[in-house]
């Protein structure tokens, strides 16, 4: 299995010579693929939905400039038949030579975004934050906040095609960046994983900062290779603001604090990307904004979450629904976050692409907003 898998990444890790054509074990793989999912009657992935027997012979022989082939953007939905999506982009190209898998895939994610359609431009909520009072000044409802946004560095691929050199150089960039911070909220220390302390990593797991190897969808998309090399997490001395390094992106970056202070929690990121982006340039499409190895979070690639409790509106049996009407998507919160009558939820925006970063966190701010509302009232 190992062996397949290394000899499945290696022709992603050169550059392909102009003309070069797929190995024909890489076509015979894609099409054992494609066959596997179309007789996998448990699978319902949006991979299986779209990877027609069309779409298979018009992409298995086509390759990107990095070496990408249409396996590498299938590997793990294949291997993994419960994939919700099952597709990765393994280099930013990918989006558009693949365009006939990924275009349909995204607009079903994305919730009807066309292929026709372009993100809008950029805009964090620069001079608006003071729009997002708190949602919960008294503390009745909302544990914490947490926004969160995915970014990837210019000129370098996604995660199947990174060589270790290129893994520990966008370390190296982004370290320097860390220890040139001045200013006293977002200032702190970064901890590579290579040779971290078990001290440090007790910590670590101890404020739930810490991220391990990736999961078997990861894995099966060839992207855990060298670990833990170039990988590290950086946060401030407040421990409110954190950036994971080449865990599923090249960067995740992360703001977060108790209670209910949106406009807080987003105030801090801005500052944070805007001092990331001021020295790395990040890698943004006109089409599909901010690109992301996962097509699930492209566009803002904005997370914008609350843990919140909600005992009484929870029990309903439509809570889903009302949670689906407000555009929001819920997660359960188990284990030392579950409260004893259950009724604690991580609920976020749903929607990443075809909106302002703003805009998705207002869509989670106002939904939350009158989720309280009702709260209060049942």
């Amino acid at each position: 299995m190992l062996r397949q898998a290394y000899a499945a990444s290696l022709h992603c890790t050169r550059v392909a010579p102009a003309g070069m054509s797929v190995a024909p074990e890489v076509v015979s793989k894609i099409e054992q693929g494609y066959a596997k999912l179309q007789g996998a009657a448990d699978c319902h992935s949006l991979l299986k939905k779209y990877l027609t027997k069309e779409v298979v012979d018009e992409l298995k022989n086509k390759k990107t400039k990095l070496g990408a082939t249409l396996q590498d953007v299938i590997q793990s939905g294949v291997a993994n038949l419960d994939s919700g999506v099952g597709v990765y982009a393994p280099d930013a190209e990918a989006y558009t030579l693949f365009k006939p898998l990924f275009d349909p895939l995204i607009q079903d994610y994305h919730n009807g975004f066309a292929p026709n359609q372009k993100q809008p431009n950029t805009d964090l909520g620069e001079g608006k934050t003071s729009q997002l009072v708190d949602l919960d000044p008294e503390g009745k409802f909302i544990n914490s906040t947490r926004i969160r946004c995915g970014r990837s560095l210019d000129g370098y691929p996604f995660n199947p095609c990174l060589t270790e050199a290129n893994y520990l150089d966008m370390e190296g960039k982004v370290k320097k960046v860390f220890e040139g911070i001045s200013d006293s909220e977002l200032a702190g220390h970064y901890y590579p994983l290579d040779g971290m302390t078990k001290e440090v990593q007790t910590q670590l797991i101890k404020d739930h900062f810490l991220f391990k190897e990736g999961d078997r969808f990861l894995q099966e998309a060839n992207a855990c290779r060298y670990w833990p090399k170039g990988r590290g997490i950086f946060h401030n001395n407040q421990k409110t603001f954190l950036v994971w390094v080449n865990e599923e992106d090249h960067l995740r970056i992360i703001s977060m604090q108790e209670g209910g202070n949106v406009g807080q929690v987003l105030e801090r990121l801005i500052k944070g990307v805007k001092t990331i982006e001021k020295q790395v340039p990040f890698s943004r499409d006109d089409r599909l904004g901010w690109l992301t190895f996962c097509p699930s979070n492209l566009g803002t690639t904005v997370r914008a979450s609350v843990h919140i409790r909600l005992p009484k509106i929870s029990a309903k049996p439509d809570f889903k629904s009302i949670c689906d009407g407000l555009k929001l998507q819920i997660r359960g919160i188990h284990g030392e976050h579950s409260d004893s009558e259950g009724g604690v939820y991580d609920i976020s925006n749903k929607a990443r692409l075809g909106l302002t970063e703003f805009e998705a966190v207002k869509q989670m701010y106002d939904g939350v907003k009158h989720l309280i509302e009702l709260e209060k009232k049942a």
